[in-house]
């Protein structure tokens, strides 16, 4: 929690108790349904949290924004993103039921009213949106494949409708083969901490935009 607080100001007290409940629930429904490794769930805020709201230091989405969070896992970075942004609608998917389950139940205790979840294949969701949010679930052609014709015409935001990617390591020969405009930021330019050295968040999106 006091990586949230070192970080994001402002916060309101339902947004600072929302980010400190986060650890507690995690922890209950990791011991049943396992989402976030075990020998990991203490590292939740700066493994987890943090990374999810370095979106949230590129971009500020405005009220009314439809955000898909693709491959959700246990809700990253869909969950920490709607705790953030309460104007704003997330609808998180996953394929795998379980996972499903633990968002379901962790949101609903967060009292969220601006997450759905669902469990699907990213792939096979038929509405648009503004931007579609995920973490590392594969690379970046087949990710872009999947996404670019789930994205909606014209831009709300201060930044083109697109697919934001939380990913490490090197991306220059994975975004080679791309025919979409690719912007990289570096998290460590946001975040001192030595975790975040190798850790990028990749927007990309159409020519058109």
């Amino acid at each position: 929690m006091d990586y949230i607080e070192k970080y994001f100001s402002g916060l309101s007290a339902s947004q600072e108790e929302q980010f400190a409940e986060l650890l507690d629930l995690y922890k209950e429904w990791n011991a049943r349904i396992n989402v976030i490794s075990r020998k990991d769930i203490d590292n939740l805020y700066l493994h987890h949290v943090l990374p999810s709201l370095g979106i949230a230091k590129i971009i500020r989405f405005r009220t009314g924004s439809e955000i898909l969070d693709a491959g959700t896992g246990g809700g990253f970075p869909g969950i920490p993103l709607a705790i953030l942004f309460p104007q704003v609608n997330f609808h998180l998917v996953d394929s795998i039921g379980k996972k499903i389950t633990v968002v379901q139940e962790v949101s609903k205790a967060l009292g969220l009213k601006n997450v759905t979840a669902e469990k699907s294949r990213a792939e096979d969701i038929n509405r648009k949106y503004d931007f579609v949010v995920s973490r590392a679930v594969s690379s970046l052609d087949v990710l872009y494949g999947w996404f670019r014709g789930k994205i909606k015409s014209g831009q709300n935001n201060e930044i083109p409708n697109g697919i934001l990617y939380l990913k490490g390591g090197e991306l220059e020969e994975e975004l080679k083969s791309l025919k979409c405009k690719a912007h990289i930021y570096s998290l460590s330019d946001y975040f001192e901490e030595e975790f975040f050295s190798s850790k990028r968040l990749v927007h990309l999106y159409h020519h058109s935009q």
